[in-house]
């Protein structure tokens, strides 16, 4: 383990064992009490309960790359309802995505190139080697990344996705946001109404 590992490390288990001195959640159940599920980007920006006003046992919460309807989110929707009573499900995505900034060809490409962290660079995505670089692999060409270029497209065909799947039923409502990260601001794109 690297000394920044480390470190990493070590914080997590000094903030969690702060976090379980005061903890005090016996009376939360895993179904959710207000019966939302929310999927959204990974991205450190978003701070879900906050943004939406939820309180921890609230809502479920569902995070990808792009918080984009993908097979793994779609199994946890259903999941979330099928086993523990959502009815309001939401797809948050967000302006400044970083998939919004690359392709799937592009991302392929740079772990075909190497498994280092790419830099974003003058509005592009560049290999970054160096002497120690791991070698990359392929094997990017076959995952779908999921990435887009029209984030209110991106949310619309998302929600419609979502809505058609023969696993969600029809009374299930299902909403598509974009959050600002600029302006804090939640907006409902036009026909996702």
């Amino acid at each position: 383990m690297t000394k920044d590992q480390k470190n990493a490390f070590t914080s997590i288990i000094e903030k969690n064992k702060n976090y379980s001195e005061s903890f005090n959640h016996d009376n939360l159940s895993a179904k959710p009490s207000k019966s939302i599920a929310v999927l959204t980007c990974m991205d450190t920006r978003i701070n879900v309960e906050k943004i939406c006003g939820l309180e921890s046992g609230e809502a479920h919460i569902l995070r990808n790359a792009g918080g984009r309807v993908t097979d793994d989110a779609i199994r946890s929707f259903i999941i979330s309802y099928k086993l523990l009573g959502t009815k309001d499900w939401f797809v948050i995505q967000h302006t400044d995505c970083g998939l919004s900034k690359i392709t799937d060809k592009k991302m392929a490409n740079l772990l075909e190139d190497n498994l280092e962290t790419a830099t974003f660079e003058n509005g592009d995505w560049k290999s970054n080697k160096n002497h120690n670089s791991e070698s990359g692999s392929p094997f990017g060409h076959q995952i779908k990344w999921h990435t887009f270029s029209d984030i209110k497209k991106s949310i619309l065909e998302d929600v419609r996705k979502l809505k058609k799947h023969p696993l969600t039923p029809s009374h299930i409502n299902v909403y598509g946001l974009i959050y600002d990260v600029k302006t804090g601001i939640l907006e409902t794109p036009e026909n996702l109404i």
